[in-house]
């Protein structure tokens, strides 16, 4: 396996919106799997530009075994009452705006890691540096702080009684020892199978200071048979069973 490492420098405020939210839009502070598959498929029609936008994340999602991202420098959300557009023509006195809460997040500096199941696929680390790229939504401007690095990683087997730390969001499911987190849930695809679209719990190693959400760490206890990969020079990534 392969392991596409970068870093992101957040350009303004950003809204990376819970989807199960509307009229009171939240944010996830960090970007949930499916739209870091998402950014990286935008990059490639972009930076290729002859196929549509679905066409490349039908080829580039089923080479993806993971996805995800960390908060490498504190960040604050707050939230604030937006007016958005309902009508473009009313008669005088009527009503074309509504008035919706809306949250945004600001931090320097995001890492993102795409696990690949075989090699990188071609012009994936050019696109990003070449093309812009924005998360969450088409206003959250985004730019790559250097090159992206391509890490080996490789599967391990450990025992029931192996202790694992890692940085990055953690299923649910995964029994916890010690360290702070926030739970989210998340979309781990952008593609739907048949008709189901799950949203998984994951676990994401954050901790609160003074109102301002700091990165951390997690140590957790992996069951036998946890899919824990080892990705060089950036730590351990561990996925569900299945």
């Amino acid at each position: 396996m392969q392991a596409l490492v970068f870093n992101l420098r957040l350009n303004s405020l950003y809204s990376i919106r819970l989807p199960f939210t509307w009229q009171s839009a939240l944010t996830y502070p960090i970007l949930p799997p499916s739209a870091v598959i998402g950014m990286c498929a935008n990059a490639l029609q972009r930076y290729k530009n002859n196929k549509c936008p679905w066409e490349y994340l039908e080829e580039l999602e089923p080479q993806i075994v993971w996805a995800g991202s960390r908060l490498l420098s504190p960040c604050v959300i707050k939230s604030y009452t937006t007016s958005a557009i309902t009508k473009w023509e009313e008669k005088l006195g009527g009503k074309f705006t509504n008035a919706l809460g809306r949250q945004f997040g600001y931090t320097k500096l995001m890492q993102c890691v795409v696990l690949f199941r075989d090699e990188i696929p071609d012009g994936m680390t050019e696109a990003l540096i070449s093309v812009p790229l924005t998360c969450g939504d088409s206003e959250s401007a985004v730019s790559i702080e250097e090159m992206p690095q391509i890490k080996n990683a490789s599967e391990k087997n450990l025992s029931d009684e192996k202790i694992i730390e890692t940085f990055f969001p953690v299923p649910l499911a995964i029994e916890g020892v010690e360290g702070t987190g926030r739970v989210y849930l998340m979309h781990e695809r952008c593609l739907k199978k048949d008709k189901n679209f799950p949203l998984v719990s994951y676990i994401c190693p954050i901790k609160e200071e003074g109102g301002v959400l700091m990165p951390s760490q997690l140590k957790v206890k992996c069951l036998q048979g946890s899919n824990i990969v080892d990705i060089e020079d950036t730590g351990i990534v561990i996925m569900k069973r299945g």
